[in-house]
């Protein structure tokens, strides 16, 4: 049993803290939202006062955050936990960031005598809370050894994909070959409507067919084809329009400064900002298959 402070408690961090509680950890937990604390502790969590608290006597610190300012404002800086963390603790970062944040972050920590790694997730809300998620770590292989009982407690599979900021490249690689499948495979089965093809019928022939991918088995994006995922729930629920859209634009940034080529990144990347304009950025990222329904001829 480790004992885990755990900082981030979204629609991802929740179910994570949730379930290192069912693998007999000892978790205590800090967030900024109330509801999300007192969903914590009815899942056996204990809560912090502060944030510096959560690394009290901690073997691991997890976070869970939004954004690149998020992650430096916990770690760094003045006030940073890199102030008051022991350094025997490791320290497991799996927000969904900028490589050239987390090689910050990682050496002002090394600096301090403190291990770090990037592990961001894969397998969306459903993966969180059935403990299915799989783990990108990008660190030292030691400390990726060293993570991984208390990642095997949240997830199913645990890479190593380089050195630190490599968890990160490879989540947004990940994510934007993601969202052009989603697209693709919207426009295919609206395409099949519009013709008079049934959607579930279609998405069966694609599953056997050359088309098939990870939107079709397991995620499809029209509603009423498959249950339990968002396009049946109005779209509400799972990985946010406004978030795909926040990792394609770290895979556009990588793809500047590195000068690769990535056309239907891009495009893809466009097609979500556009969506999210329109007012669905709290939806699932599924939804953009109502985006390209068909306009019916006059």
């Amino acid at each position: 049993m480790a004992t885990v402070g755990f900082i981030g408690l979204g629609n991802m961090g929740g179910p994570m803290a949730a379930n290192l509680v069912k693998a007999d950890h000892k978790v205590t937990v800090f967030d900024l939202s109330e509801a999300a604390l007192d969903q914590a502790r009815e899942a056996g969590c204990a809560v912090a006062s502060d944030v510096q608290s959560v690394t009290e006597g901690a073997d691991f610190v997890i976070s869970m955050l939004p954004a690149d300012h998020h992650v430096e404002g916990v770690y760094l800086g003045d006030k940073g936990l890199k102030n008051v963390l022991d350094k025997n603790t490791l320290v497991i970062d799996c927000s969904t960031i900028s490589a050239e944040t987390v090689r910050k972050v990682a050496a002002e920590l090394a600096e301090s005598g403190i291990a770090f790694i990037d592990a961001p997730v894969s397998g969306g809300v459903g993966g969180a809370k059935a403990g299915t998620l799989t783990f990108i770590c990008g660190g030292a292989e030691t400390s990726v050894d060293r993570a991984r009982d208390v990642l095997n407690a949240m997830g199913k599979n645990v890479f190593r994909a380089g050195d630190a900021g490599s968890g990160q490249v490879a989540k947004i690689c990940n994510n934007m070959l993601l969202s052009v499948l989603m697209a693709g495979t919207s426009e295919a089965l609206q395409l099949g409507i519009a013709h008079g093809l049934d959607a579930k019928v279609l998405s069966e022939i694609m599953l056997q067919s050359s088309g098939r991918n990870w939107t079709l088995e397991v995620y499809n994006p029209c509603p009423g084809v498959m249950d339990g995922v968002p396009s049946s729930n109005d779209y509400q629920g799972g990985f946010l329009v406004d978030l795909m859209a926040k990792d394609l634009g770290l895979a556009q940034q990588a793809a500047l400064r590195s000068g690769a080529s990535t056309p239907m990144g891009s495009l893809t990347l466009n097609l979500y900002r556009s969506w999210s304009q329109l007012g669905h950025g709290r939806e699932d990222f599924s939804s953009i298959f109502k985006y390209v329904t068909p306009q019916m001829k006059k």
